[in-house]
């Protein structure tokens, strides 16, 4: 398969959305033990859990840790992601390439507004509408194959402004 070569007049994805990317909002770690991984970024980093919750739709156990007052600062965090079941697209991931790094999400403004300017570019995003997301905020993922390697979440946080 070929790439046809760039239209040097086009805007680039991220010219399209820069208005609506507001920070680097969390690193999503895949671990098989969430309880053990808390333990280990509190002995070692000092972070405390900021957040946790179950998410039965993406199939996992979620933690969001940091340094004590990174939620209500806004400072980026690490997402603890566990699996409930083996048919989680976590656990999936874990079996493949092991504990560690899954994601990286930015926080945006305008979830919908991201996804319709970036897949008028051409860029893949992986659900048709945004689904919920960690306390209520609503997300959707660029496609890996369209962000250099890397599954790229797109965070717009609650209205009410608690947790990541």
């Amino acid at each position: 398969m070929t790439t046809p070569p760039a239209d040097p007049t086009a805007t680039p994805a991220t010219a399209l959305i820069a208005d609506l990317v507001t920070a680097v909002d969390h690193v999503g770690i895949a671990v098989p033990d969430l309880d053990a991984a808390k333990k280990w970024y509190a002995d070692n980093l000092g972070f405390v859990t900021l957040h946790q919750e179950t998410n039965v739709e993406q199939g996992v156990e979620e933690a969001m840790i940091g340094p004590a007052g990174a939620d209500a600062s806004g400072a980026a965090v690490i997402q603890l992601l566990a699996p409930l079941n083996e048919e989680s697209t976590i656990a999936k991931f874990i079996a493949r390439s092991g504990a560690g790094l899954q994601q990286l999400a930015v926080r945006v403004t305008d979830v919908d507004a991201v996804c319709e300017r970036l897949t008028g570019a051409g860029i893949r995003v992986l659900y048709p509408a945004p689904k919920r997301g960690t306390a209520d905020s609503r997300i959707n993922f660029v496609h890996p194959k369209d962000a250099g390697g890397v599954l790229l979440e797109l965070v717009e946080p609650a209205a009410h402004g608690v947790g990541h």
